[in-house]
């Protein structure tokens, strides 16, 4: 357990810092009231849960030799939402499992192998077991065949899981996916998985600068407010990653155009314009290799763009899954605007 940083998060008691808050959903002092000022009253749930450590109140499925939380809300067609890495699946909860909901779908989020309260079994992951699992809890749940929408990793599961498991998928929502890395996005993965290797634990207020920093556009970045609130977020939430450190193995830098090329189902790829991890120009390459796919690409938002710009992600993510309720996407690839 990390001494001075969260050892507990819920609305009811909290450990920021040394202190103990009772009855709140944000930490004390000047951390809580930067949180409060600038996270909408109805995320604030969705934010304590999203930092817990541990929630004993979810439900669980076993997939795959492993057991996995997860939640389902809302009725009508199936949607699976897939965090990317190190990520818990609560995040989608702020903006998008409410925007699905009021748009007639039934919304299923887990927390993936590694990220608690799911199992956090020893040794290193790949994406073929991620996919393997995800296709358990679709079958666990009886959800199959049903939309999928993933962000970074998560994109990668889903298309892992679109080509060995057709039958469990109609179509996906891919957001700050690419094929391939270059020489940057190497060198990037490279170093992240050499601190995990060598068991180098960063302190915490800077590990939260160099992922909000990754993760963020100029226009959060350039807001004092705003960026000052995610910093106290991402650094509040450094020991449930850590825990997360298997994923870290999983191969996120070699060239999947030829898997790309076997996706089955319509897709819709998704980029946001100022995202260094996943830049348009990558993202615009899994377009153009998924037979059946289009591309959207929304300005003024860095990699977590369903954060930074939820209404726009949330309208491209619900016209897409409209689209393919019944019918099948067109086959050429389309860019648009």
């Amino acid at each position: 357990m990390l001494s001075g940083t969260l050892l507990t998060f819920s609305p009811i008691r909290i450990f920021w810092r040394g202190r103990w808050a009772v009855g709140r959903a944000f930490p004390p002092g000047a951390a809580g009231r930067r949180l409060s000022s600038i996270f909408a009253p109805g995320t604030i749930t969705a934010i304590a849960d999203y930092f817990q450590e541990a929630v004993t109140n979810m439900p669980y499925v076993s997939a795959n030799g492993i057991r996995l939380a997860y939640e389902r809300a809302g009725s009508g067609e199936r949607v699976l939402l897939i965090m990317g890495q190190a990520a818990g699946g609560n995040v989608w909860s702020m903006y998008q499992v409410p925007a699905l909901i009021s748009a007639g779908y039934e919304v299923i989020t887990f927390d993936s192998r590694g990220v608690p309260p799911s199992d956090v079994p020893p040794g290193d992951y790949s994406l073929a077991d991620l996919a393997a699992d995800t296709a358990g809890l679709i079958e666990a749940l009886d959800a199959g065949p049903c939309r999928l929408v993933g962000t970074s990793m998560g994109a990668m599961v889903a298309t892992e899981l679109a080509v060995s498991r057709p039958d469990l998928v109609r179509c996906c929502v891919l957001m700050a996916m690419r094929a391939r890395a270059d020489a940057v996005r190497r060198a990037v993965s490279a170093g992240e998985r050499a601190l995990t290797v060598g068991s180098v634990q960063l302190p915490a207020v800077y590990e939260a600068v160099v992922e909000v920093l990754q993760m963020f556009s100029p226009a959060t970045l350039n807001d004092d407010a705003k960026v000052a609130a995610w910093l106290d977020l991402f650094e509040m939430s450094g020991a449930r990653r850590a825990a997360s450190g298997g994923q870290s193995a999983v191969d996120v830098t070699s060239d999947r155009r030829d898997t790309l090329r076997a996706v089955p189902v319509p897709c819709r790829v998704i980029a946001f314009s100022d995202d260094l991890m996943c830049p348009p120009h990558l993202c615009a390459e899994v377009a153009e290799t998924i037979p059946e796919c289009d591309y959207v690409e929304i300005g003024g938002c860095g990699h977590l763009g369903y954060l930074e710009r939820p209404d726009e992600v949330n309208s491209a993510i619900i016209e897409f899954l409209d689209k393919n309720r019944s019918a099948a996407a067109p086959g050429a690839v389309q860019l648009l605007s």
